[in-house]
């Protein structure tokens, strides 16, 4: 079908048959699948799934695979309008950046921030993301509700930060804790999950708590865990120990934790996550843009730890973010151990999808194209010169796919974003009203940046001065004399 519109992919209930159909056992030519209710009810050979829906209308795809949507293990989704603020940013930027941005936005900004990166990620290919948690002093449903209007799946987590000035009393802490565990029961797009800053943003029996009260619920705590150097330091010198080991000492280490980034892992620590269940967020372009390392993913897989891949908020772009999981790990190990595969092809959409849910809590939710599992799913246009001739798919989708190969996303079952765009409600008009509030809320901010614009690095460079130089006024085009924005020399 060459004049596939969204009309044919719009209804309830779908008989669906593309060229190639991405199961849990490889790439399937002549398979279909059956949506209804939200859920794929039927998978498999196309000509079966006819007979036994006789009432369907086969929609044929020709040129297109369908596969299942990728998962975002790890996002900060109030954190969108300052994306572009990290670019050359040493590493540990949380109190120079995301702390005073969060704290600038209001109702109306957290909401429009929220949809943005929601809107970025559906795009992206993403059919699920997991925010770790805002710290704008608004309800975390205003996030909820933004990433429900979007339309993509949320595992949404509420900050439990007790152990300083800005976090609550223990007590007040795990009343909302339990509160917005049960908040969501039922929700078709949000799964709530609780979550901590790092180790040390909370008291050990908070840490113990809200552990417990994740695993009873069968939800996760979202922990940035061993990250940067600076982060291991200050917890060694505290505790003496390093932070996944702390967690462990305290009582919080176990299958409902999903620790964020885990770059900086000692042998000893690998055993710890394997021993007691724990799953890994690898953000591998995170690292690549502010970090100290990067996460030992092949050696996690090998060891059999659960892991997804996220986005750490940098992109909000699914097909980049996979070649970046596989090229990052080819360049810190491979090249060292002549392994020319690190894992193979098919590791990393594995991993940006179900392992993802896995680790997330939702592996017999989302992650797969199989009976009985939410249909979330992606339809990419293959028909390109990227693809052929076709060889290998999964190495292929990784390191040639691109999401402008995505034709739809369907998140439940819905028709949520069409060639870019969603079908229902208007996306440019949410992207104009960011850019109207973006520089609103930075100006507020009084955000604090090491290092400048690229213009301002390129006059620097080229002006004679002391070596390094000391660092410089960096300021966002958009608020070029913004009085809040101002750079960590001051």
């Amino acid at each position: 079908m060459t004049d596939l519109t969204p009309d044919h992919v719009s209804a309830d209930t779908l008989l669906l048959v593309p060229d190639v159909t991405l199961t849990p056992d490889g790439p399937q030519e002549g398979y279909g699948v059956v949506v209804a209710h939200g859920t794929f009810v039927g998978v498999g050979p196309a000509e079966r799934l006819a007979r036994t829906h006789p009432q369907l209308t086969p929609v044929r795809l020709p040129g297109h695979v369908l596969m299942p949507g990728f998962i975002d293990a790890h996002h900060h989704l109030t954190q969108s309008f300052g994306a572009a603020l990290a670019f050359g940013e040493p590493s540990e930027i949380f109190r120079r950046v995301w702390v005073p941005l969060e704290a600038a936005l209001d109702e109306e900004s957290a909401f429009v921030a929220t949809k943005l990166a929601a809107l970025e990620s559906l795009r992206g290919g993403f059919t699920t993301v997991a925010d770790a948690g805002t710290r704008a002093s608004v309800d975390v449903d205003v996030v909820a509700s933004a990433a429900r209007e979007a339309g993509i799946r949320c595992v949404l987590g509420l900050v439990c930060n007790d152990a300083d000035d800005e976090g609550d009393a223990a007590g007040a802490v795990l009343a909302k804790a339990e509160k917005h565990l049960a908040r969501y029961d039922g929700d078709a797009l949000i799964h709530p999950s609780l979550a901590v800053s790092v180790p040390e943003a909370a008291t050990p029996g908070t840490l113990r708590d809200t552990a417990r009260l994740a695993a009873a619920a069968q939800a996760v705590v979202q922990i940035h865990v061993n990250e940067h150097l600076a982060g291991v330091e200050r917890s060694l010198v505290r505790f003496g120990l390093r932070p996944l080991e702390y967690l462990h000492h305290v009582g919080a280490l176990g299958p409902q934790l999903v620790a964020a980034h885990a770059t900086l892992l000692t042998p000893a620590e690998v055993g710890l996550l394997a021993d007691t269940g724990a799953a890994v967020s690898y953000n591998p372009v995170a690292s690549a843009w502010k970090g100290n390392a990067v996460a030992p993913a092949t050696t996690l897989a090998a060891r059999g730890i659960r892991f997804g891949l996220g986005t750490d908020g940098t992109r909000g772009d699914a097909f980049r973010l996979v070649e970046a999981a596989e090229f990052a790990q080819r360049l810190m190990y491979g090249l060292a151990t002549g392994d020319s595969s690190c894992g193979a092809g098919w590791t990393w959409p594995e991993h940006g999808a179900a392992g993802g849910a896995d680790a997330l809590g939702l592996g017999t939710r989302t992650g797969r194209i199989a009976e009985g599992a939410a249909a979330d799913f992606l339809l990419v246009d293959v028909t390109g010169p990227e693809m052929h001739p076709s060889w290998d798919l999964p190495w292929e989708l990784v390191r040639r796919g691109n999401r402008d190969q995505i034709t739809a996303v369907f998140v439940a079952g819905r028709l949520r974003l069409w060639r870019g765009w969603p079908p229902d409600w208007d996306g440019p008009a949410l992207v104009r009203r960011a850019a109207e509030l973006g520089p609103e809320v930075v100006r507020r901010a009084s955000v604090v940046r090491a290092h400048p614009t690229s213009e301002a690095a390129r006059t620097r460079a080229a002006a004679p001065g002391p070596p390094g130089g000391a660092p410089v006024r960096g300021v966002p085009r958009v608020a070029a004399d913004a009085p809040g924005f101002r750079s960590a020399a001051r």
